[in-house]
């Protein structure tokens, strides 16, 4: 599904110039689930933009399912994203007094043609999520973890191809996080193919793949045997805070 060869980036600010990425090259297979590691500064962000089509690299080839990114137009590259790249941030990016079921329905106003059963797949997207009770709540009245999992909802409702998700748990308590990687582990067991950033260590082992990423490089490439159980830990905490 993707293919990067000798990806660079390169910011040129006045007189300075600043080598983000310094030559990435890797594959992820269709339905793979990978993390992608590293310290603050280290490209991780960098290469999240250039996956979901947000930015260009300075240098390199960006394959998406046989096309080549760096070729097309910033047109083109709305349309890829919008229909086949569903965004998770670390933010929730939620309209506050917006219901649930409206905050998952916005992407599809970037339609070609808005869709007739557009109320249904925003429905079925939150039932996906574990929130079919909760389609009319506004953001204020959602916990934390919630919030995340109307964002997923959101990133789901156009079926993309890819998800890609920057540092999803990084506002949420332990509780919260591993509901939202639960949901992470169904979405990947559905054949759904995940990107993950992250700099948490036990966040990224519930993945089956591990890129280490430090000054631009990919140092570090390691497979997990046994990737962590989200559902059962979150299970666990569950049940933990119920005895307390």
């Amino acid at each position: 599904m993707i293919e990067l060869e000798s990806i660079e980036k390169t910011y040129q600010s006045q007189e300075v110039t600043t080598r983000v990425l310094r030559g990435i090259s890797f594959r992820i297979e269709d339905g793979e689930y990978v993390a992608v590691m590293g310290p603050s500064g280290s490209g991780k962000t960098t290469l999240l933009n250039i996956l979901g089509c947000l930015d260009k690299p300075t240098a390199g080839h960006y394959r998406f399912e046989g096309t080549d990114m760096v070729n097309l137009d910033d047109n083109d590259l709305s349309r890829i994203r919008n229909r086949k790249i569903g965004f998770v941030f670390q933010l929730f990016h939620l309209l506050e007094r917006t219901s649930s079921l409206k905050n998952v329905m916005l992407p599809l106003l970037y339609a070609e043609k808005y869709p007739e059963d557009a109320d249904q797949r925003a429905r079925k997207a939150l039932e996906e999520v574990g929130l079919s009770q909760r389609i009319l709540y506004k953001p204020n009245e959602l916990s934390g973890g919630e919030q995340q999992r109307v964002a997923i909802a959101r990133a789901l409702i156009n079926n993309p191809s890819l998800i890609l998700a920057d540092e999803p748990t990084g506002n949420l308590d332990s509780r919260s996080g591993a509901e939202v990687l639960a949901v992470f582990q169904r979405l990947h067991e559905q054949g759904r193919t995940i990107v993950l950033v992250t700099h948490d260590r036990s966040v990224a082992e519930h993945a089956g793949r591990i890129l280490e990423l430090s000054d631009g490089l990919i140092v570090r490439e390691e497979k997990i045997a046994r990737p962590r159980d989200a559902r059962a830990e979150a299970a666990s905490q569950a049940a933990a805070e119920e005895d307390r």
